[in-house]
């Protein structure tokens, strides 16, 4: 780049970068208007710009690419809204959030329906595009020392416009046939004139032919693709299955109970107590329990596509379960346990699999007679909450949780504040509703109980006697409940087969007609699963038995049942005054005021990550000091006087090898001296080269070798001229010299005997 005039350089910088804006305005309708520019235009001024300082200052690949790491994440971290210190810096977590949204963001790009908006990590695809298109196509153009190898660039900026196209929709701000036309005439004239071979002196042959080709791809392009739509990536790939769109299943646990004898489904090989789960809800936002569709609960919402086996780390009985589809519709469907295959025949393509959950989809939605076989590990079999022991809570993310009514909270204190540890509150928890509680579906000729479990139908549940509700709503309030006293809890709904026929799901008795089990309608079941340490997911049911029904007199007394709409949630109460005495029970996981972390160590790790990742970007410079060091030192501290004293000439050449001013291996020492001494414009610098090339040669072929403090005064000269060579050049120079691996890879020394040329 310095070898040529700037306006060159300059004239390729505009051509380029006008080429790469042209080309990526495709991706602009995904985006939706020109919500996606402000991410273009810093990719490519950003690009550009560390394409220029990289050419002029001659940066070696592995600092291009870490200037490059460094400006993604200072850029890409307002883009997606990640969170910084004093408004510049970002966090930690806010460079792994830029490393992750890195690579995700071009699967979020092709599979959410358009337009995208101008905010989250789909921002950074558009970015990278600029940003990468820029400086690889600027760095071929600046840095080549052939214009043949230059005039790629313009293959990149191609390339950019195919990768934007595919990103793209099918409708463009720029007709495709205008922006192929346009950059291909562009950067056919600057190849021309970046090579040198335009015809200067036929301006109107070269008009013409211009002319003639911009005609023709404009005129053709019509009718080569007529009737052909436009190709995109994201009509011809399938979506990945988002739970948060779909229905709260919970919601239709009525509509399972009424049903009743209605056979959904047929199951064979199921283990003794194992329940059949359909749906594992974790997220509540005060209207409905659903399925977290984010990254916000370790992959709760995460369907991916079964292969041939599933990696699974439960531990449990074993089994190969057979489910026969046949009254049961939607897209969810009844599975066991953790699975280790999943086999649905030509379904198979169309099921999605979380293995947080266990749980699984069919994206065209299940129909009568579909069957598929699963190789199961059902864990905690058996397990009761009594088998427990002592264990604590675990620590699993799970969403946070809007809308919760203040009763619940309450009520939850209140009941758990005489409990222990983590698993005597949840069982004080369960027990409390299933004993307290009263059973009704609220169908024809049941005690009232309204359908639902928003906010208002759970306030209404635990602050109006008598509490009446199935297991839609003690589930509901249960999982609530517990996470107010710091347990993770999940809603899980499932099928216990038997359980309509018996008191409690712990009861039922499934009938087996030859090793096949009918579910029912009436075996829907909810219940609740409370994640301990070192244990896993542990059921709990609060569901009072189906004989524990509302006396008469309080029937009378209640409110009759009205229509069920839907709920909005209720506001935060009012501020309520503290009692004298503190009746709040502590939680078992809550931070004590001894292990709460002081102000300054977020302050500390925030900058040991830095001064981390710093160390690890300069680690290959280090190491190349590192071994520069070793080697002097080996050198000085060589056990043979003469290889001490002529190993100090060869630490003066390799120091002239680092500056680029490295003399031949066949030049004899005093003709290196004269090589070397052109580092520095120095006069006294060349008589003392050639002194120091005359000592060595004598040192080498004496009778009789240095002494030690010859040796000692040798090495005391070479210092100080290595020191006054580094000092006269330019502070680049020195830092790249410092660097510089050339006297590494160096073969063959500077030969020992002074030649024929030297007397």
């Amino acid at each position: 780049m310095r070898d040529r005039p700037w306006w060159q350089a300059a004239l390729d910088v505009v051509v380029l970068v006008g080429a790469l804006a042209l080309a990526t305005s495709a991706i602009l309708p995904a985006f939706g208007g020109t919500s996606a520019v402000p991410a273009l235009t810093a990719g490519l001024v950003s690009g550009a710009g560390l394409a220029v300082v990289a050419a002029w200052g001659r940066w070696s690949a592995w600092v291009v690419t870490a200037a490059t790491v460094v400006v993604v994440v200072l850029l890409g971290v307002p883009l997606i809204g990640a969170s910084t210190v004093l408004g510049v810096l970002p966090t930690p977590g806010a460079v792994g959030q830029v490393a992750v949204a890195s690579v995700t963001t071009w699967k979020d790009v092709l599979t959410l329906d358009p337009p995208l908006g101008a905010t989250g990590d789909v921002m950074l695809a558009p970015f990278l595009l600029a940003l990468v298109g820029a400086l690889v196509a600027l760095s071929l153009a600046l840095r080549a020392a052939r214009p043949a190898v230059a005039v790629s660039a313009g293959g990149v900026v191609v390339l950019v416009a195919v990768v934007a196209a595919l990103l793209g929709t099918a409708t463009t701000p720029v007709p495709p046939q205008v922006v192929g036309a346009v950059v291909m005439a562009v950067l056919i004239v600057w190849a021309a004139l970046r090579t040198g071979s335009g015809p200067r002196r036929r301006p109107f042959s070269a008009g013409a032919l211009l002319a003639v080709a911009v005609v023709v791809s404009l005129g053709l392009a019509p009718v080569v693709v007529v009737d052909q739509p436009r190709f995109v990536l994201r009509d011809h790939l399938v979506p990945p299955f988002d739970p948060s769109e779909q229905p709260s299943p919970l919601a239709a646990f009525r509509a399972y109970v009424k049903a009743d004898d209605q056979v959904l489904f047929t199951v064979s090989g199921l283990p003794d107590g194992a329940r059949v789960r359909l749906a594992v809800l974790d997220r509540y936002d005060g209207t409905v329990w659903n399925v977290a569709g984010d990254r916000a609960a370790q992959g709760s919402g995460e369907y991916r596509r079964v292969g041939s086996t599933i990696v699974t780390h439960d531990d449990g009985v074993e089994a190969e379960v057979t489910i026969e589809i046949v009254g049961l519709t939607g897209v969810w469907l009844p599975t066991v346990g953790s699975a280790l295959s999943f086999d649905a025949g030509t379904a198979t393509r169309d099921v999605r699999y979380n293995d947080a959950t266990g749980t699984a989809v069919l994206t065209t939605g299940v129909a009568q007679g579909l069957t598929y076989t699963q190789q199961v590990v059902v864990p905690n079999l058996g397990l009761r909450p009594a088998d427990l022991g002592a264990v604590g809570s675990a620590d699993v993310v799970l969403p946070d949780d809007t809308g919760v009514p203040g009763s619940v909270v309450r009520q939850a204190e209140a009941v758990a504040r005489s409990a222990g540890g983590a698993v005597e509150q949840a069982q004080s928890l369960a027990s409390w509703l299933s004993e307290t509680g009263y059973f009704s579906h609220g169908l024809e000729g049941d005690a009232p109980s309204l359908a639902g479990h928003g906010a208002a139908r759970m306030s209404r549940l635990v602050d109006a006697p008598p509490m009446v509700g199935d297991g839609e709503q003690y589930a509901s309030a249960l999982a609530l409940m517990a996470r107010s006293m710091n347990l993770r809890s999940r809603v899980v709904l499932g099928f216990v087969p038997g359980a309509g026929d018996a008191e409690t799901a712990a009861a039922a008795s499934p009938e087996v007609t030859d090793g096949v089990v009918a579910v029912r309608g009436k075996d829907v079941q909810a219940w609740v699963e409370i994640a301990f340490a070192g244990v896993g997911w542990v059921a709990f049911d609060a569901t009072p038995p189906t004989s524990r029904l509302v006396p008469e007199q309080q029937q009378d007394e209640s409110t009759s049942a009205a229509p069920q709409v839907v709920q909005p949630p209720v506001q935060p109460p009012a501020p309520q005054t503290e009692p004298e005495e503190d009746v709040r029970q502590p939680t078992t996981d809550g931070p004590r005021e001894e292990d709460r972390w002081p102000a300054w160590l977020p302050v500390a790790i925030w900058t040991a990550s830095g001064l981390g990742a710093l160390l690890l970007l300069a680690s290959p410079a280090l190491a190349v000091l590192a071994v520069k060091a070793r080697r002097r030192r080996r050198r000085r501290r060589a056990s043979v006087p003469t290889a001490a004293l002529t190993g100090g000439w060869q630490e003066l050449v390799d120091v002239a090898s680092d500056l680029r001013r490295a003399p031949s291996a066949v030049d004899t020492r005093r003709e290196s001296a004269r090589v070397v001494a052109t580092v520095v414009a120095d006069p006294a610098l060349p008589d003392r080269l050639d002194d120091l090339a005359v000592r060595a040669d004598r040192a080498a072929f004496a009778a009789s070798g240095p002494t030690p403090v010859q040796v000692d005064e040798y090495w005391t000269e070479v210092d100080d001229t290595v020191r006054r060579m580094w000092q006269a050049v330019p502070w680049r120079s020195r830092i790249r010299g410092r660097v510089s691996t050339r006297s590494l890879r160096r073969r063959g020394a500077a030969p020992v005997a002074v030649g024929r040329r030297d007397s």
